[in-house]
């Protein structure tokens, strides 16, 4: 008989009244040790052994085409810098229009502070001739005729 721990048995068991007892084995098919396993194992290293060296040997990558990455790489630098140069410049720009803006503001009020200052001296020395003017035909008409 058979081990019965063997995982690779099947039983069948058919009980029937207590005087017949029948029990059926089976074993699976013995299958030759098969070695389609390895097999595949030695031919999935090979792809991998060629993929490999196709990898490494593989190095196309000319001068020409080293010089071109190189110069794309230094002219997108040189755009960059040249647009961050330009906000820098604009702001600049920006702040000095603000600043020429106040100062002309400042200087407008300035020069119509001293306009202003100019009309009222020239406003009081007018009113001083005024005064001196009256104050001569005054003593004009005040005076007694000289000889």
């Amino acid at each position: 008989m058979s081990n019965p721990n063997d995982p690779y048995v099947e039983r069948t068991v058919v009980e029937q009244p207590a005087t017949v007892r029948t029990e059926y084995s089976a074993a699976p098919a013995a299958s030759g040790s098969s070695n389609a396993g390895w097999w595949i194992a030695a031919l999935v290293a090979v792809v991998a052994i060629v993929g490999l060296v196709f990898l490494f040997n593989n190095n196309n990558t000319s001068q020409t085409d080293l010089q071109a990455a190189t110069d794309a790489g230094r002219s997108q630098a040189m755009m960059e810098t040249a647009a961050s140069q330009a906000q820098t410049a604009a702001q600049a720009a920006s702040e000095a229009s603000a600043n020429a803006a106040s100062s002309m503001a400042g200087a407008t009020q300035a020069a119509a502070d001293s306009a202003r200052n100019a009309a009222d001296r020239s406003a009081q020395a007018s009113r001083d001739a005024a005064a001196s003017a009256a104050d001569a035909a005054q003593d004009a008409t005040d005076a007694p005729p000289q000889q």
